[in-house]
């Protein structure tokens, strides 16, 4: 194997470069909704399975964000897989001030009162168990209670600071 000599020097760690780095990752496209007085819900790329037994997930947010006044007091969450087909939908809960619960978002309230979007490939209704302090986010750690996986089709990805589908 040959090593492929490095085009530019090093930089040193900063958000900026974090960015950067992180664009050339694909990652998933989720959107994570609560309740409060009002629905909240925000997209994340930051969604993992965090483990098996028992089923857990988590996910980052920033303390800045508009969810998370109520995030920060929660006890379950909605996590929801997008489609390729879901574009816009991702759009509307990343930008800050929309209306995201409005036409056409379409949603329903779900098991333990969380707003739950319909058309999505899967969902999961879970139970919020941490939240770890990690610089200007917090990782939640939430347990799955129910949810559904059978929404089909291809999931949206999330590479170079736009929203894709995946290529065969």
């Amino acid at each position: 194997m040959t090593a492929t000599p490095d085009l530019s020097p090093p930089r040193l760690a900063s958000p900026d470069l974090l960015r950067s780095v992180f664009r050339q990752h694909a990652a998933g496209v989720a959107v994570i909704t609560a309740q409060g007085e009002d629905p909240v819900g925000f997209t994340a790329t930051s969604l993992n399975s965090a483990a098996a037994e028992p089923p857990l997930v988590s996910f980052g947010v920033g303390t800045s964000s508009s969810s998370w006044p109520v995030l920060a007091e929660t006890d379950h969450v909605g996590v929801h897989i997008l489609g390729e087909h879901q574009k816009d939908l991702a759009a509307t809960f990343a930008r800050s001030g929309a209306d995201r619960f409005a036409p056409p978002t379409s949603w329903r309230t779900g098991p333990e009162g969380v707003p739950v979007l319909d058309g999505v490939l899967a969902w999961l209704v879970c139970r919020v168990i941490a939240r770890v302090p990690a610089g200007d986010h917090r990782l939640v750690i939430a347990q799955a209670v129910v949810g559904d996986p059978a929404g089909g089709g291809r999931p949206l990805l999330y590479h170079q600071g736009r929203f894709n589908a995946l290529r065969d």
